[in-house]
């Protein structure tokens, strides 16, 4: 299993390190299969749960990988590559619903609201020393904030939603610190937290977020910091309906020292409310990114939280990069005031798309979750079998090892692109894909 390579150490740290150890030589290279857990257990003399926590250890640090009853591996790739790296090639002539990208026939011209941002700093040039969120922006987007319920606080400006979710993060937590994080979720989130030093505990979600008890556990289990999504979450659609808002709200409220980060993912592309947790604990944010609704390479998001939370944030990007282009924030500006983009006729667009794929998915029999956003989840038995099938069958799905920790196997399919007429073909070919078998999915 191994080769010649021999694991050592009595302690948890002892053996995640010889296992690091084997990998930086090359001694384990990309795809050793590691013992199972009770095996290595007895072979080193300790309890089956040290090898548990060094298994666990390793894969929040990005080192190996876990599926199921296929044991763990060295993962095949560096911790600092990202999930998407995981991606493979579309063979030309094979539909791609596997990108994530959100339509780009649903996302405005951004020629006029650039050229007007142009003349804007003609008139007003943005030099060292100014206000690094411009007025305007940061006033229309508290105005949005108050409208949806959030509670009141300053407003900052990032490169992005997890540029926000990296500064924030940093802001509170430490090294070793646990963040508890949403399982599936977003592959960019779940690759920041170890990246950053810090520990994931995973929290299963159903179609209306994040699961209170499992959220109730990883507080239990001394997370310092709760990372959720509002609406459209990625990859499941889930969306944080208002009971599970007020149950969420007020678990979080006996832990009033867990940072809260919620990420409004949806916003601008689905009909359905906000309903905020924020304000449940001490040092919350909640941020609100451009790129869905506006185009992923116009990298702006805002944000707004408490007042320490906020003052941290915008201190430590002082010594950065300082402040997020004032070009861009006085296009998002001319955008957000000129109604440059419909958002009930795209939430529509895109709820048309995933729910007829859903309800023919259910027709055919599949399992499928997608409440809102562009995506749709399939749990299934073998993503390597699911991926294979539908690629054969001419479709690129997302395999769900991008998104997962410790939850069931699955695959995503983006609704993004897919014509009404394409809706039954890519069903039959799912159906086809899993008639294997089928698995929770979602830790349900």
């Amino acid at each position: 299993m191994l080769g010649e390579y021999r694991i050592t150490g009595r302690r948890t740290s002892e053996i995640a390190a010889s296992v690091e150890a084997g990998v930086a030589s090359g001694a384990l290279p990309p795809g050793s299969l590691l013992p199972p857990m009770r095996e290595l257990a007895g072979v080193l003399g300790v309890n089956p749960n040290t090898v548990a926590s060094a298994y666990r250890t390793l894969r929040e640090r990005g080192v190996i990988e876990t599926d199921g009853r296929r044991g763990s591996r060295v993962r095949s790739r560096p911790a600092s590559t990202p999930r998407e790296a995981l991606r493979m090639a579309v063979p030309a002539g094979v539909r791609d619903v596997a990108q994530g990208n959100p339509d780009v026939r649903l996302l405005p011209a951004l020629g006029g609201a650039l050229a007007a941002a142009a003349r804007r700093h003609e008139r007003e040039p943005a030099l060292y020393g100014a206000d690094p969120v411009a007025p305007d922006l940061a006033g229309m987007a508290r105005a949005g904030f108050d409208e949806d319920g959030v509670p009141p606080g300053p407003v900052a400006v990032t490169s992005g939603a997890l540029d926000a979710i990296e500064r924030v993060l940093a802001a509170h937590l430490r090294p070793g610190d646990a963040v508890a994080v949403e399982d599936p979720g977003w592959g960019g989130a779940l690759d920041l937290v170890p990246a950053l030093g810090l520990r994931m505990l995973p929290v299963a979600v159903d179609d209306d977020g994040p699961r209170p008890d499992a959220v109730a556990r990883a507080l239990e289990a001394g997370a310092r910091a709760l990372v959720v999504t509002s609406r459209a979450q990625n990859p499941t659609g889930a969306a944080v309906g208002a009971r599970r808002a007020v149950v969420l709200r007020e678990l979080l409220a006996r832990h009033p020292g867990v940072l809260l980060v919620e990420d409004d993912h949806g916003h601008g592309i689905v009909d359905l409310p906000l309903h905020p947790l924020a304000g449940a604990t001490r040092h919350w944010v909640l941020i609100r990114s451009t790129a869905k609704a506006y185009g992923p390479d116009l990298r702006l998001a805002v944000l707004t939280g408490d007042e320490v939370t906020l003052d941290r944030v915008r201190g430590r990007q002082r010594l950065g990069p300082g402040w997020v282009s004032r070009l861009l924030q006085h296009a998002v500006v001319e955008l957000w005031s000129s109604h440059a983009v419909d958002r009930a006729a795209v939430a529509r667009a895109y709820a048309e798309r995933r729910d007829a794929l859903v309800e023919a998915l259910r027709e055919r029999g599949v399992p499928a979750h997608g409440r809102s956003g562009l995506n749709v989840w399939v749990p299934v038995a073998d993503e390597t079998v699911a991926v294979t099938r539908l690629l054969a069958a001419g479709w690129a799905v997302a395999a769900g090892a991008v998104f997962r920790v410790e939850t069931g196997p699955g695959v995503r399919l983006t609704v993004s692109q897919l014509e009404a007429a394409e809706v039954p073909a890519l069903a039959d070919a799912v159906a086809a894909a899993v008639r294997t078998g089928r698995a929770g999915g979602r830790g349900d």
